[in-house]
């Protein structure tokens, strides 16, 4: 067996040796034997409940990576349909307990589940307080590579760190102040990518992310970062190291090197990059500039998986593919691409790259059946509540036309970048990165999935793995 799949098979029996162990511990296991209520009066769930939970949801998504994936174990959730499971699993803990949130019986700590929309809505918009989102596992994980980034940020510090996300990513804006720089290093790239996929037959997970990785580096850091396959290596190194949160020992002196890199940019502050634009925008002694851009570097990986789906979508989906044509072929320049974006967002929902959006109470809060304790972890199940067939009659199919009118996602909670006042600060960033990507990719010519692959439109798979879509390309 080859070892990235040996690691993974064995983290995965870990998180379940663990988990398990966890909940045999404790006296409160024991009065745990079935379902009740917390002494606060909300619902508990079983002990075979809880366990079937981490079994069934927890397990399979930290396994999957929830830093940055493991590609084996992305496979085996496909061949498996594990994320489908995990989605009736809540389902089932929903129809059993009610509306919740539900309070799991671990001995270590106060965690519990939201199982309702309303909930669900309500712990995004009362983030940052009472529902921080700095929680324990956050934390963990996170420090591998950005202690000071805003989202383990807390008081005066997250305010202001905050606020220079914001304005370097120009979140209020569907085109960043900067698209007139960023969008020919969007079309630079994709056409390398296109002679690249032409040597080599096809289009490949390889081929399309390397492609990404040299334009976020162009766009965040300048073009003198685009080979700077050093500063990726480390950066996927410890993000690697971050999937084991604090059961991986923080690398403190490569870490310090990733961050100093960083600066090194920061300092040059090129013209046409994000490093040059946020060398004007003011700052203070906690604003911690290098610390909020790993964070970027992170999540523009969710650009890289969702814009790749959201090809093979397409591909099944020839109406959609004419209507992107149409809107290819009427684009104007600095202006946002609608289907295209809304495209990106339904490759978001129907296969979430952050399933589990965590927040941690910093009171106590009230709700109709009770009261949940400060210091209680909440845990958000994204793909539970985007493909809950039994409450969206879109969950399993591809409906751009969610996105097109937002009052559905005003409706539900349909949150590929969360929400609320948390919501992630570069949203527009990579939405206007991903349609300019798809556009440059698909202007006259044809993408097709290589045989075995193509999708069902009438039942789309509850996992897709990314690392094994490939397509040929016709001019």
């Amino acid at each position: 067996m080859d070892k990235p799949r040996k690691d993974t098979l064995l983290l995965a029996a870990g998180v379940l040796g663990a988990f398990g162990a966890g909940l045999a511990a404790g006296r409160s296991i024991a009065r745990a034997a079935g379902p009740g209520t917390t002494k606060e009066g909300l619902p508990r769930a079983s002990l075979l409940d809880t366990l079937a939970l981490g079994l069934e949801v927890f397990a399979p998504l930290v396994a999957q990576g929830v830093i940055i994936r493991r590609p084996p174990m992305v496979a085996l959730a496909e061949r498996l349909d594990l994320d489908r499971r995990a989605v009736q699993r809540m389902q089932k803990l929903r129809d059993k307990y009610g509306r919740g949130p539900l309070m799991l019986p671990l001995p270590i700590r106060q965690q519990a589940v939201v199982l309702d929309p309303g909930h669900a809505k309500r712990v995004l918009d009362e983030s940052p307080e009472p529902f921080s989102p700095a929680s324990t596992e956050k934390r963990a994980a996170l420090a591998h590579f950005e202690p000071q980034g805003v989202l383990l940020s807390t008081g005066a510090q997250r305010s202001e760190r905050r606020r220079f996300n914001e304005a370097a990513l120009d979140t209020v804006n569907p085109m960043h102040r900067m698209a007139a720089g960023f969008l020919p290093l969007v079309e630079e790239e994709a056409a390398a990518m296109l002679a690249a996929a032409r040597d080599k037959g096809s289009l490949d997970w390889d081929t399309w992310s390397q492609a990404w990785y040299r334009m976020f580096r162009r766009v965040v850091l300048g073009n003198s970062a685009a080979d700077d396959h050093e500063l990726q290596a480390m950066i996927t190194r410890l993000r690697g190291a971050a999937n084991w949160a604090g059961f991986h020992p923080t690398m403190r002196a490569k870490r310090e090197r990733f961050l100093a890199r960083i600066q090194e940019y920061l300092d040059r502050a090129e013209a046409g990059s994000l490093a040059g634009y946020m060398a004007h925008i003011p700052r203070n002694s906690t604003t911690e500039p290098r610390q909020q851009v790993p964070q970027w570097l992170f999540a523009f990986d969710a650009a890289v998986i969702a814009s790749f789906r959201a090809l093979a979508l397409l591909d099944s989906h020839p109406q959609a593919t004419g209507r992107v044509r149409a809107e290819i072929a009427e684009r104007r320049e600095m202006h946002p691409l609608p289907f295209l974006r809304a495209t990106v967002l339904e490759a978001l929902r129907l296969w979430p790259t952050t399933p589990m959006i965590l927040r941690q109470s910093t009171a106590r809060t009230h709700w109709e059946d009770g009261s949940m304790p400060a210091g209680t972890g909440v845990l958000i199940h994204a793909p539970f509540f985007h493909r809950d067939d039994t409450r969206l009659r879109e969950a399993n199919r591809f409906a751009p036309e969610l996105w097109l009118d937002d009052s559905a996602a005003r409706d539900w909670p349909l949150v590929p970048f969360s929400d609320g006042p948390v919501t992630c600060p570069g949203r527009n960033l990579v939405l206007m990165l991903s349609s300019a990507m798809l556009a440059n990719v698909l202007d006259g010519r044809k993408l097709a999935l290589a045989p075995g692959r193509r999708l069902d439109p009438a039942r789309l798979p509850g996992t897709l793995d990314n690392y094994r879509l490939r397509f040929t390309v016709e001019e």
